[in-house]
């Protein structure tokens, strides 16, 4: 895109995040807490102090584009975040989450598996997710599987009517000697398709063959379409780290707010459910 059209599409967003804000008689500092930033950085990009500002501040741009089509849509909660909290409780189980899309990455996580723990933190640092859950079981493959369902429902809960995502993410990430690559489609349709070559069936007393299980609940409950490979690498621990953190990547693209659709569904059926 050419550079006038860039600092074109900027001011619009600009304006229209002036008019919200005016609309709804929000503060600066309102405004500048639900998208992220400080007081001054809002003040600075929407008041443009030049071309170069604007075009350097498209992150800040997109945060503002989020909270403004949260808060029309109705949102998840009461300051309209796109935010879910899930509690599950069975006999095997005792999970407490609370996932918010539009984060900037902070997390608590306690599922008592150390491995586990560190993995769900690439997804939540790696794709800008507010991530709070703490999760006790009786076995390992209960856990992972109820954390699996809890966080695939939760991030099809805090998407609501998905009004405006981009909707598909790709993020290949290489560490070390691994490489891995994961693609999701948020299309309605829970569906799989995982290439896992790990060496052993053991990493630091965690089972690798858990992680195929957390995707496939994940993705079924989240109603994704999710491709996942690992591509290559010798490291059963730098493979799954790579996954993870791509996962992350993946879904932060997916979830975001395209301001080209202007709250659209992104699909020519109208609905992205089955």
């Amino acid at each position: 895109m050419a550079l006038v059209d860039e600092l074109a599409d900027s001011k619009k967003l600009i304006d229209r995040v002036l008019q919200f804000q005016k609309s709804n008689k929000y503060t600066i500092e309102k405004m500048a807490e639900q998208i992220g930033c400080t007081r001054q950085t809002y003040g600075r990009v929407l008041n443009g102090n030049g071309n170069g500002e604007v075009t350097a501040s498209h992150q800040f741009l997109w945060k503002a584009m989020q909270f403004i089509l949260t808060e029309v849509n109705g949102g998840n909660s009461s300051n309209g975040g796109r935010r879910s909290v899930i509690e599950r409780k069975t006999p095997e189980t005792d999970i407490s989450l609370e996932l918010d899309i539009d984060s900037n990455g902070k997390y608590e996580i306690d599922t008592g598996i150390k491995m586990f723990d560190h993995l769900l933190k690439q997804v939540a640092q790696h794709g800008r997710f507010g991530i709070a859950l703490s999760a006790t079981g009786d076995d390992q493959h209960h856990l992972v599987e109820d954390v699996a369902i809890c966080m695939g429902k939760a991030l099809n809960e805090a998407l609501g009517e998905k009004s405006g995502i981009m909707r598909m993410g790709d993020a290949t990430v290489s560490m070390d000697d691994a490489l891995a690559t994961v693609v999701v489609d948020i299309s309605g349709r829970g569906y799989p398709k995982l290439e896992l070559p790990f060496r052993k069936n053991d990493m630091a007393g965690f089972s690798t063959d858990l992680i195929r299980h957390f995707l496939e609940s994940f993705a079924i409950e989240a109603k994704i379409n999710l491709h996942a490979k690992v591509v290559d690498g010798a490291n059963d621990h730098h493979k799954a780290e790579a996954l993870f953190k791509a996962l992350g990547r993946a879904l932060d693209t997916a979830t975001r707010i395209d301001p080209k659709l202007n709250g659209e569904l992104p699909s020519t059926k109208e609905f992205l459910e089955g």
